[in-house]
């Protein structure tokens, strides 16, 4: 039997996994036992969670791959310094002690962090480092239900790539082109979550969450940002951008364009121009993105499509390039953005460098993407009874008749079962639910149980039978990944104080 060990960390989405024989085994993300959204920190207690799931000590590991090349990143901060000097200095001079200190001699840093696993672990000979976007394309291609797919990654930035298009075939995934730092989809829509008022690196999901509220009035001063070529491939415009020389994603020629300054959270509201901001980035991207899919289709003539990279959790331009039907089937992985590398970065070592067989499963490995933690009854009743908490415990049928009638009385309900998610989405392990017949409910849910923004999106379920009754769609969407409008016959338009209930 042979061990590896995958870690993504000190970015943002640290996370762990672990295969055995290729199989995955357990995968979670640090922030989910810290509480720390998007945590970056070494993610200890994933690993710990991962060797004891997986009944392994570290020193019991064949090899432990990060997801991507310190060395690489160094070499991208240097030469950008050198392309824009003496612009950027601060910037620089900023990230260069941590570099110094820490990420330039990982190798080092990962080894000492190890050992706080394991006293026994004694060597980093069997430390290897990935690619990061090879990582990104091993963690959609592998595990998916495709025995050959293009693959195409989209992010903000790795150590030079920002976009690849990579082709798999059985047990090899080879990159075959890639648009390179500063030029980056990924960081052009999180200049706009900047712009917006919202946080980067984590944002991002409240921009494509506000979008549908706005009318892309503003498309135009969008593409003056951007020159897109008829492949889908692009150059931004640096002139309004400040991501590669300041401590800001955009600039006052940013501003000037669209005649405001960037929000501040802190003291002005959502208006409609944010909105109106949001709906413009979002049908770019999304035309991009179309693009792209459009030329990889015709270029290699291959009929499935794997995504995987942050912008890659952009389910609606994911639902779009579904919808013009340019492949015949597409998979996302369901940890698209960094935390998902981890997994990558060991599926490519097991492949790629190890040349192992690869079976294809066709509904796929990720195993409902259900990797992460688990308890039994009784752990969670002693847990429960620890923290004075009062509870019942129902049979299945008591319980799926109460929970219905909560929901028919606008409660909202936690329900936890079996695993839990590894990637940003809820899929019925750790989710929160709620009647969506209720004109209430995603207001309730979002101020009151979530606490986050009126605007924010909840994702129906729906029986797999029922699902073109009510979507105009009909493949399935397991993780949350695909955006389809609803049919035209179950549109209820709302009425102008239904739309005061989102924004009051």
């Amino acid at each position: 039997m042979t061990s590896i060990l995958g870690i993504s960390a000190f970015y943002h989405d640290s996370a762990a996994c672990i295969l055995k024989d290729g199989k995955i085994v357990a995968a979670a993300q640090e922030e989910r036992f810290t509480r720390k959204k998007h945590d970056p920190r070494y993610p200890y207690n994933a690993i710990e969670f991962v060797l004891n799931y997986s009944n392994l000590k570290l020193n019991e590991i064949d090899q432990i791959v990060f997801f991507e090349k310190p060395f690489l990143k160094f070499e991208r901060l240097l030469e950008t310094y050198v392309a824009f000097a003496p612009r950027g200095f601060v910037s620089f001079a900023k990230a260069m002690p941590i570099w110094i200190k820490e990420k330039l001699f990982q190798k080092n840093l990962l080894f000492n962090k190890l050992k706080t696993h394991d006293k026994d672990y004694n060597s980093d000979e069997n430390i290897f480092f990935s690619d990061h976007h090879l990582s990104h394309a091993a963690s959609a291609y592998f595990p998916s239900p495709f025995a050959e797919a293009v693959v195409l990654t989209a992010d903000g930035v790795g150590e030079w790539a920002t976009t690849t298009v990579a082709v798999g075939k059985d047990n090899n995934l080879e990159i075959k082109k890639e648009i390179h730092f500063p030029h980056s989809l990924g960081l052009l829509y999180s200049a706009f979550t900047y712009y917006s008022g919202f946080k980067v690196n984590s944002g991002e999901y409240k921009l494509m969450g506000l979008a549908p509220y706005g009318n892309p009035i503003y498309e135009d001063k969008v593409r003056q940002l951007i020159d897109i070529k008829e492949d889908g491939t692009f150059r931004l415009d640096q002139k309004y951008f400040n991501y590669a020389t300041g401590l800001t994603m955009t600039n006052s020629k940013f501003n000037n364009l669209f005649g405001q300054k960037p929000r501040n959270p802190k003291n002005e509201k959502i208006t409609q121009f944010h909105m109106d901001i949001a709906a413009s980035i979002q049908k770019v991207t999304e035309e991009i993105m179309i693009k792209l899919a459009k030329a990889v289709r015709k270029e290699y003539n291959i009929k499935n499509l794997c995504l995987a990279g942050g912008v890659a959790l952009n389910c609606v331009a994911n639902g779009k390039i579904l919808q013009e039907k340019i492949f015949d089937n597409i998979w996302i992985q369901p940890a698209a953005g960094d935390a998902g590398g981890s997994l990558g970065a060991a599926l490519a070592l097991w492949y790629i460098e190890q040349g192992n067989r690869r079976i294809v499963n066709p509904n796929d490995d990720m195993k409902g993407s259900y990797l992460g933690t688990e308890f039994t009854q009784e752990e969670i009743e002693k847990e429960l009874e620890l923290i004075g908490a009062k509870f019942e415990t129902l049979n299945y049928e008591s319980l799926i008749n109460k929970t219905s009638e909560f929901l028919s009385n606008e409660k909202a309900i936690g329900w936890f079962q079996g695993r839990m998610e590894f990637g940003p989405r809820a899929l019925g392990g750790r989710s929160i639910l709620g009647d969506p017949r209720s004109d209430k409910m995603q207001k309730n849910l979002n101020l009151k149980v979530k606490y986050r923004e009126s605007f924010r999106p909840f994702a129906p379920s729906v029986l797999r039978e029922d699902l073109t009754n009510w979507f105009d769609i009909n493949v399935d969407s397991p993780y949350m990944l695909l955006v389809a409008n609803i049919n035209s016959n179950k549109k209820i338009e709302m009425t102008d104080d239904q739309k005061k209930i989102i924004w009051n």
